[in-house]
């Protein structure tokens, strides 16, 4: 078939209004249909973070917006001294929204020594120094800093807390770009927070050969009888479930995509089913100069897989480099989802994009070889 392919290509661009409204819509489609799977990836990501597997979070119990979640400080010395802790991480929590939002603003304060050995932060500009003299100074997130414009020297205010930006870092994991990292005493002392001496939550990393169920139930328990009960989880467990309504609007959005593959399939078929109608006479011309009946059905399956696969590629590609450089994520309760791009995405639209193509062309691709030379010939 591939020496009829120009013929196929000449078909095409001869009712070329009709191809590229066809081709636009197919586009269209699949972009929504990559982006939702882009939204997927994310999720995934999330859930697929190796740290999780080790760490716990203490949060505060009965408690689920970051911002309501209120424990000591002091709480740290008991959790260090608990069989199976490792390490700890004091956090407070400072954000621009708790609900869901695409444009979420996360502040983590937090001690800078213990920040620089419990996180992977990569400075991409700054200096971590300067972080540690500067009292209001700011490592922010590439993601962050793409979205809202940032550079170093700049500053920066969310409600009435006020930064300065002294670094901006890249991190293994698309949720930590998208936060910004201050100073625990700055949040702690920042104006409208009223909470020196308290912290969000604390991040545990445990032991090796522990086992971090046996640990979180030894740090709730011994905060039982203390003035604020903690209800600590696994981090990976933890986000999950602060995610959780959001999870299940992300998962209706698949039906969305199956939809538009829906849309797409209709479309090529429908504008396949036309072009054949209006080349009938053609068709039969073909056959009489020897062409057979599996060679018109080539050509017309070739005809609907062309349309269908340039439609998957325009609009798979659109939406990848729309998540790959866009920074785009959605977010509740501090808990960030980093729309991602990969591989499997592209691959995943593009054979999507080539097997709706098969499947829209295969009836008018029968109905084209099947038609009597005859009966069609009588029309010329």
């Amino acid at each position: 078939m591939y020496k009829f392919l120009p013929y196929v290509v000449k078909t095409l661009w001869g009712h070329r209004t009709r191809s590229l409204l066809t081709l636009s819509g197919a586009a269209v489609a699949l972009f929504v249909f990559a982006f939702v799977g882009g939204v997927q990836e994310g999720m995934k990501r999330l859930g697929e973070n190796k740290d999780s597997d080790r760490s716990l979070i203490v949060f505060q119990r009965y408690r689920f917006c970051p911002e309501t979640s209120r424990l000591p400080e002091d709480y740290g010395r008991v959790i260090a001294k608990i069989p199976g802790v490792a390490d700890y991480l004091p956090v407070k929590v400072f954000m621009n929204n708790c609900g869901a939002t695409i444009d979420l603003i996360v502040f983590h304060g937090a001690p800078p020594q213990k920040l620089r050995s419990y996180r992977n932060l990569s400075l991409i500009s700054g200096d971590f120094a300067a972080f540690e003299r500067q009292r209001d100074g700011a490592l922010v997130g590439k993601t962050v800093a793409a979205r809202r414009g940032l550079k170093i020297g700049d500053k920066f205010t969310v409600g009435q807390v006020t930064i300065s930006v002294v670094g901006i870092f890249s991190s293994p994991s698309p949720v930590e770009e998208n936060r910004i990292y201050t100073q625990l005493e700055f949040l702690q002392y920042a104006p409208g927070q009223n909470s020196v001496g308290m912290v969000t939550q604390f991040e545990v990393k445990v032991a090796d050969g522990a086992d971090p169920a046996e640990v979180a139930r030894a740090i709730d328990a011994a905060f039982q009888a203390d003035r604020v009960q903690t209800d600590t989880r696994g981090k990976g467990v933890f986000e999950a479930f602060a995610v959780g309504d959001l999870g299940e609007m992300i998962g209706f959005a698949n039906y969305l995509g199956y939809a538009c593959v829906i849309l797409v399939l209709t479309l090529v078929s429908t504008t396949t089913m036309m072009a054949v109608q209006d080349r009938v006479q053609e068709h039969a011309v073909l056959q009489t100069l020897g062409l057979t009946s599996h060679q018109i059905f080539g050509l017309v399956l070739t005809e609907s897989m062309i349309l269908s696969a340039a439609g998957g590629v325009l609009g798979v590609g659109t939406a990848l480099a729309t998540l790959q450089w866009s920074g785009m994520a959605v977010a509740t309760e501090g808990i960030t989802i980093a729309l991602a791009a990969s591989p499997t995405l592209a691959g995943l639209g593009l054979g999507v994009s080539l097997t709706v193509g098969i499947l829209a062309g295969i009836m008018p691709a029968l109905q084209a070889a099947r038609a009597d030379i005859v009966a069609s010939l009588r029309g010329v």
